[in-house]
């Protein structure tokens, strides 16, 4: 235990510990990719917590939970990506990687793909359709990453929730055009 702003709160691995133990996924792992981000949490020391306690419940489902965690998600809504990406049987994706151009300057982050294939998928929330400096700049940074040849797939929640089979196909698809042996 832990004493934060005066209240007494557990640990980051028995947090961890716990989530992925009694939360199914795949909102287990989206509470511990928010975890990992917010505290640098090591999915190491969780397993090593887990396997000082065989006989609690739950371990195997913590330890399949782990496996999935990837710290580079910034939102519920990346991680739901990201898992139903994998769990459709593409490569996983490297996550928050950094474009440059051929000079060397930074161009964007993207929220995650594959920069073999320069294929990268970007959750776009409501902020990126209602705040009209926000829609502008996603126009010029979109034509930045085209510049860079890198071939982007916007998701949004609408697709994510009523038409995942439509956001895998169009992922896949760019892969496939970008050379991936999928």
């Amino acid at each position: 235990m832990l004493v934060v702003g005066g209240a007494a709160v557990t640990t980051p691995v028995r947090t961890a510990f716990d989530i992925g133990r009694w939360i199914p996924p795949p909102q287990s792992v989206i509470f511990l990719d928010s975890l990992v981000a917010a505290t640098g949490l090591e999915r190491d020391a969780v397993s090593a917590f887990a396997s000082l306690r065989p006989g609690c419940r739950g371990i195997r489902v913590l330890l399949d939970a782990l496996g999935r965690v990837d710290g580079g998600a910034e939102s519920p809504q990346e991680t739901r990506t990201r898992l139903l990406l994998i769990d459709a049987g593409l490569p996983k994706p490297t996550t928050q990687i950094d474009i440059r151009d051929a000079r060397g300057r930074f161009v964007a982050r993207i929220d995650m793909g594959w920069e073999r294939w320069r294929v990268g998928v970007e959750y776009e929330g409501v902020q990126h359709w209602l705040d009209e400096r926000q829609r502008t700049r996603d126009i010029e940074r979109y034509e930045d990453l085209q510049q860079c040849d890198w071939h982007i797939v916007r998701v949004n929640s609408e697709q994510l929730r009523r038409r995942p089979d439509e956001v895998v196909r169009r992922v896949r698809a760019k892969l496939r055009e970008a050379g991936a042996p999928i």
